[in-house]
């Protein structure tokens, strides 16, 4: 199977109008995402590094996992499905119907263990499987 991430080059250049501490949350957020969950397909969509389960109904939005956002002055490790995670750190923001979002400011916001947590769940996670409510 040929390779699903991007080339480095493809994402210094998304990445290249970020400052230099966002741009540092945005590589080791993607390196996260990379080492939990490396049979996804990584894409710039959305103007933002997607991430998400390829061959799935809906493509990059059915099959959504998470994003990688930066946004004026954070990153926003940001869910579609969000609302459908568990979170037991309540770490996700937002008050939409399903889109979640974790802010992140600097390197010592990350928490590895817990982004993982939540990457796993978005991965197992079926967004079809309530279509009924």
């Amino acid at each position: 199977m040929a390779n699903q991430w991007l080339d480095n080059d493809e994402v210094r250049r998304y990445l290249k109008d970020c400052p230099p501490a966002l741009r540092d949350v945005a590589w080791e957020l993607r390196d996260i995402v990379q080492k939990t969950a490396p049979q996804l397909q990584e894409t710039i969509s959305f103007d933002a590094l997607c991430y998400s389960k390829p061959g799935q109904p809906y493509g990059v939005i059915g099959g959504n996992v998470c994003m990688i956002c930066p946004r004026g002055d954070c990153v926003h490790l940001a869910f579609i499905h969000g609302a459908g995670l568990p979170d037991p750190e309540h770490l996700l923001q937002g008050k939409g119907k399903a889109k979640r979002s974790v802010p992140l400011q600097s390197l010592s916001d990350i928490k590895p263990a817990a982004f993982a947590e939540l990457i796993r769940a978005a991965v197992a996670y079926d967004p079809t499987a309530n279509e009924d409510e």
